[in-house]
């Protein structure tokens, strides 16, 4: 366990469904997994790109690593710091590790009788990987090896990034390690507002944030912007956040609504939740002002998939 996690953290965390992995990583099975297995439900990744649910593995390799605490971050922001700082595990180590864990996590479901067994098999040897449970991956100096690690083991990788580090996008870019799908999160149209809905503890945020999203327009993968919403806090201005998005050419967006669950909802009222009516019409003027098309949509998950082009739209499931 990493020395800046506390022993009380880590209890609290391992509450939360959280294995520690390692110095600095941690793997959570993820709600859609456990609906998937029990034939209950789904990710919105699998139905807007094709993600098989039941064998994804969503893990971190940066988790008290973070240079955000956003105010509707679900995560206990409160035992993040903005920079790296003791041992970094090795890539390959710490996948095996996380692949360990999950199998775990997953134990208890064959006595689960609404248990799907063929997709409990299949989840024992994930196909797909989210590197965004928690903490800023970016911050993750073995970063490149470990995308290429994913890559050599057969599996998919989506890499949700803040943006603030837009020199580890460009090594990613450069050594030629970028995952399936990068996403960079957008979810403030201005200086002022990036730091009322961030809380950034580094400074020049904004700043590095343009940077990413001028880098995207040149990036060789699947990139998208994610844009969650809370009203009273961001959710207006669908033409600023237009420009944005046409300045870093992404190839689909997804307009997402804030969740009251885990630790924000000590920061915010169920009430600034929008409803997916509201995030549909949102996304709707918001295609309008960037050209681009409404896709699809996942209603229990209030989320909105917007599409750069019909290419992009045709090409949105990822093929293995």
């Amino acid at each position: 366990m990493h020395a800046l996690i506390s022993p009380e953290d880590a209890v609290r965390l391992k509450r939360a469904g959280y294995v520690i992995v390692g110095g600095h990583s941690a793997v959570k099975v993820c709600h859609w997994t456990k609906l998937s297995i029990t034939g209950k439900g789904f990710c919105y990744k699998q139905k807007f790109y094709g993600i098989p649910s039941h064998r994804c593995l969503q893990f971190t390799p940066a988790l008290p690593f973070c240079n955000h605490r956003c105010l509707f971050c679900w995560r206990n922001t409160d035992i993040t710091i903005p920079r790296w700082s003791g041992n970094v595990d090795e890539p390959n180590d710490l996948l095996e590790k996380a692949v360990q864990a999950q199998r775990k996590l997953l134990n208890g479901f064959p006595g689960n009788p609404e248990t799907e067994l063929k997709k409990w098999r299949e989840a024992q040897n994930p196909c797909q990987a989210a590197v965004s449970l928690a903490g800023e991956p970016t911050l993750y100096p073995r970063l490149p090896d470990l995308l290429r690690e994913l890559n050599k083991k057969g599996m998919t990788s989506f890499l949700v990034s803040n943006g603030i580090n837009p020199s580890m996008l460009e090594k990613l870019a450069d050594e030629k390690a970028l995952p399936t799908q990068l996403y960079v999160s957008l979810c403030s149209y201005n200086k002022r507002i990036y730091s009322r809905v961030h809380r950034p503890l580094v400074k020049g945020g904004w700043e590095r944030l343009s940077e990413s999203l001028e880098l995207l327009d040149s990036i060789k993968t699947r990139r998208t912007l994610r844009v969650t919403l809370v009203k009273g806090l961001n959710f207006e201005h669908p033409e600023e956040y237009a420009e944005l998005i046409e300045r870093s050419g992404v190839d689909y967006v997804e307009v997402k609504a804030y969740m009251h669950v885990g630790s924000s909802i000590r920061r915010l009222a169920e009430e600034v939740m929008p409803s997916h009516e509201e995030i549909n019409a949102f996304a709707t003027e918001l295609a309008g002002e960037c050209g681009y098309l409404v896709s699809d949509d996942h209603p229990v998950s209030r989320v909105v998939l917007l599409s750069k082009d019909k290419r992009a739209e045709k090409n949105r499931g990822i093929k293995r």
